[in-house]
C-alpha cells in the first residue's frame, strides 16, 4: 500500500498557499496529476500507493471519480486564494493504480473537471497508464474521443517467467493487439519495461526488448527493478525464494536497451525515457512532457489519496488510504497531510539532481564555482559529454547516464 508519506509541516485546513508562492509560481507551467489507487492485484514488486478491493475498507471505488473531482474544484479555489495567475492545464496525467479499471466514462468526468476548473492549453498532452489486460478498443477509442491523447501500457515483459515473478497477469501476448486498437484510436503509445527481475537474463531481457520495438511504440521507459522494503519480493528474497538482482548484470541490460533503441531511430531525452525520432519527427514530438515537467521543476496539482503536489516551491502530499482522503474531500476540507517549502540548498540539489537527467542538460554557469571545477574531471572520467560542456551543458555520456547518482554527487 505504499511507502511511508514523508515528515513536514502540518498542511492547514483550508489548502492556502504560503505567502510568496504565487510570485514564484508565476510564469511556470502548469500539469494536473490524478491518482487512481485501484489495482485488481498487488504486484509483488509494488510499492506504490495502491488498493485491491480487500484493502479499501469503507473506501467504494465507484464512488472515487466523483471525490477527485471535487478536489479537482478545491484546488482551483485554493489557487484563485492564493493569488496565482491562472494558468491553463500542459499535461494531464492519469496514474496508479490502474486508472483504466474505472469505466472510460468516469476518466472522462475526471479531465472534464479540469478542462472546467482551468482549461486545457493547446495541444495539451492527456495520458493514461493503463494494464494490458485492462482496456478494450471501445474503451481506448471512448478516450481518444475525450480528449485523451497518450497511453502508456505496463508491458514489463515479453517473458512468461519474469512477468510470473513480478505477479504480473495480464498474456504478453495481448500486448501487440492493445497497441494496434490504441493506434487505431488515434492514440500515442509508450511502453514501460522492467529490467533486473530476480532470474531474468540477458537473453530474456534482449527477447523483451525485441518485442517492445516490434511494436514501433512512439516512446518506451526501461527502469530497473527496485526491491522496496516492506514489498512481497522483498520478502521473498530476503527468505532465498529468488536473488538479489545483480547490479553488473542490470548495467549490461541497460547498456543493450539504449543500444538497441538508438539503432531503431529513438532517442534517449531522461536516463530511462526514449522517444521515437526521424526526418519528419521533431525530436520532442513524442517525448512525455508531463514527466519531462517534473524533472525540469514545473507546477503541478497532484488529485488522489498520496498524491504529491508541488506550486511555486511548496511541495504537499495528501494522506494516503482513500477513506481517508474521502472523508476530507466530502468535508470540504483539503485533503493534505503535510507540506514542506525546502530551503534555497534543498532546491539546489534537487534542481541538479532532476536537470542532470535530461538530455536537454544543466547549464555550466548555473553551478556553484566548486561544481564548476568538476566539470574537468568528470569529462576525463567519460561521465559528461565533453562537446556539450564545452558548449556550456552538462550532458551525461552512456556511463554518465549508468553512474548518474554519482555525477550529481560531485556536482553539489
Amino acid at each position: 500500500m505504499g511507502s511511508a508519506l514523508p515528515l513536514g509541516d502540518p498542511a492547514p485546513g483550508d489548502g492556502l498557499l504560503p505567502e510568496g508562492a504565487a510570485e514564484r509560481a508565476a510564469g511556470h507551467p502548469f500539469g494536473v496529476y490524478l491518482h487512481v489507487p485501484f489495482c485488481r492485484v498487488r504486484c509483488g514488486y509494488c510499492d506504490f500507493n495502491t488498493y485491491t478491493s480487500t484493502e479499501l475498507r469503507g473506501a467504494k471505488q465507484v464512488d472515487y471519480a466523483g471525490q477527485a473531482q471535487r478536489e479537482v474544484a478545491f484546488a482551483a479555489d485554493v489557487l484563485t486564494a492564493s493569488g496565482v495567475t491562472e494558468r491553463p492545464v500542459s499535461t494531464v496525467f492519469f496514474g496508479g493504480g490502474t486508472p483504466t479499471l474505472l469505466p472510460s466514462h468516469q476518466l472522462i468526468g475526471m479531465l472534464r473537471s479540469v478542462e472546467e476548473a482551468w482549461g486545457l492549453a493547446p495541444g495539451a498532452e492527456v495520458t493514461t497508464e493503463a494494464n494490458p489486460d485492462s482496456v478494450d478498443a471501445r474503451y481506448l477509442a471512448e478516450l481518444a474521443a475525450a480528449g485523451f491523447t497518450r497511453v502508456s501500457f505496463g508491458m514489463q515483459s515479453a517473458v512468461p517467467h519474469v512477468l510470473q515473478t513480478l505477479d504480473r497477469t495480464h498474456d504478453p501476448e495481448r500486448v501487440p493487439q492493445v497497441v494496434a486498437w490504441a493506434r487505431d484510436a488515434g492514440l500515442q503509445v509508450s511502453l514501460d519495461l522492467i529490467y533486473g527481475t530476480p532470474g531474468e537474463t540477458l537473453a530474456d531481457w534482449s527477447t523483451s526488448v525485441e518485442a517492445a520495438l516490434a511494436m514501433q511504440p512512439d516512446h518506451l521507459s526501461a527502469y530497473a527493478l527496485i526491491v522496496e522494503e516492506g514489498t512481497k519480493l522483498a520478502r521473498q528474497i530476503r527468505t532465498g525464494v529468488y536473488p538479489q538482482p545483480d547490479d553488473d548484470l542490470e548495467a549490461d541490460m541497460y547498456e543493450l536497451v539504449d543500444a538497441r533503441l538508438a539503432a531503431s531511430g529513438y532517442e534517449w531525452y531522461e536516463v530511462s525515457n526514449w522517444s521515437l525520432t526521424g526526418p519528419d519527427t521533431p525530436t520532442s514530438e513524442f517525448r512525455s512532457r508531463h514527466n519531462l515537467a517534473y524533472w525540469q521543476g514545473h507546477d503541478w496539482w497532484g488529485i488522489g489519496p498520496g498524491a504529491h503536489s508541488h506550486v511555486g516551491g511548496t511541495r504537499w502530499w495528501n494522506v494516503k488510504h482513500p477513506a481517508a482522503y474521502a472523508d476530507r474531500i466530502l468535508a470540504g476540507v483539503s485533503p493534505a497531510a503535510g507540506r514542506e517549502t525546502p530551503d534555497g540548498e534543498s532546491r539546489e540539489l534537487e534542481r541538479v539532481l532532476l536537470l542532470a537527467r535530461i538530455r536537454s542538460g544543466l547549464e555550466i554557469a548555473s553551478l556553484s564555482e566548486d561544481a564548476r571545477r568538476e566539470v574537468a574531471a568528470l569529462i576525463a572520467d567519460g561521465l559528461i559529454d565533453g562537446r556539450a560542456a564545452l558548449a556550456g551543458s552538462i550532458v551525461l555520456t552512456l556511463r554518465g547516464r549508468l553512474l548518474a547518482d554519482a555525477v550529481v554527487r560531485r556536482l553539489t
